[in-house]
């Protein structure tokens, strides 16, 4: 089983709203004191909305970073 991830973007009023992209997050195993996107930047507590799916612009670079559905970069071509 693959890393389970997180969809979350600034909530209104905590960064300008061209900068509230939707960032993918890998689920933490506890409640940490922030949380780092794959992109690198971080978040404390109050900072995020977490959503069901992307909404708006996604953060392009976590979604080159993170790590694909099931491990599988070629979505599963040529398999049997």
């Amino acid at each position: 089983m693959g890393v389970r991830l997180l969809l979350a973007r600034p909530l209104p009023g905590t960064v300008g709203e061209a900068r509230r992209v939707t960032h993918v997050f890998a689920e933490p195993e506890s409640v940490p004191a922030r949380l780092d996107a794959y992109c690198g930047v971080s978040f404390g507590a109050g900072e995020l909305e977490l959503l069901d799916g992307i909404r708006g612009m996604p953060c392009e670079p976590c979604l080159l970073l993170a790590p694909p559905p099931d491990g599988q970069l070629d979505g599963g071509a040529g398999s049997d």
